[in-house]
């Protein structure tokens, strides 16, 4: 079975040279890119199953790489490098439609398992859904990956229409923060349970009618949320 591949955007070499050595030792195949630029090209044109990516790169900063990717319906899993305290950067990253973030400086070991379950998660059969599903004046197609409400396309990030997905997959049902992270992200809590929540929150402002009461996804105090569209 050929290795995993990896793509390291990273301009600090010796973060770089640490990184590409610890993920070989694992097993993984490692290319990296010193900057913006080269990194949306290869990131772009190459078959990865992986791609971490630093937010300060020369060139082109790691947000505008990885609007772009998404933009060009590159889905490969991303995993954004942010500097110690800038929440607005992990925000950020996670809006433009990266899947998990680490903040420097960071546990190799931290590194490789978050790496494991963007791959895993990425891998996942997914699991049996209707091609097309509609609940108020919103429309999701699973097939394209579209949403539309009323009529009007929606814009998504790659996580949102995970979530979303996965709720409707699961309506009816109360699902916990922690559940939500282990099956969309794809880990055991590892990030702070908040992620869940702002990702909720971006959900609502885009589809429901009125935001600040929620008709399709509600709170389950104390529990978490459930779907009931």
């Amino acid at each position: 079975m050929a290795a995993n591949r990896i793509l390291i955007v990273e301009d600090e070499e010796g973060l770089a040279v640490a990184i590409k050595d610890r993920l070989e030792a694992e097993g993984y195949g490692v290319e990296r890119a010193a900057d913006g630029e080269t990194g949306y090209t290869r990131a772009s044109t190459g078959a990865f199953d992986a791609i971490i990516l630093d937010i300060m790169l020369p060139a082109r900063s790691g947000f505008d790489v990885c609007r772009d990717l998404r933009q060009q319906s590159v889905h490969t899993p991303i995993l954004i490098l942010t500097a110690r305290g800038q929440l607005i950067d992990k925000v950020l990253g996670l809006k433009l439609g990266a899947d998990d973030y680490l903040t420097k400086p960071f546990e190799m070991l931290e590194l490789v398992a978050r790496l494991e379950a963007l791959i895993r998660r990425a891998r996942r059969p997914e699991q049996e859904t209707p091609s097309q599903y509609r609940f108020g004046d919103v429309e999701v197609d699973f097939f394209r990956t579209e949403v539309r409400r009323a009529g009007a396309p929606i814009e998504l990030s790659a996580k949102e229409f995970q979530l979303l997905r996965h709720f409707i997959e699961h309506r009816g049902t109360v699902l916990s923060r922690d559940c939500l992270l282990n099956e969309v992200w794809g880990y055991d809590a590892m990030p702070a349970t908040r992620t869940v929540d702002v990702h909720v929150s971006w959900l609502r402002q885009k589809l429901e009618p009125d935001p600040a009461h929620p008709q399709f996804i509600m709170t389950a105090h104390r529990l978490g949320y459930k779907f009931v569209g």
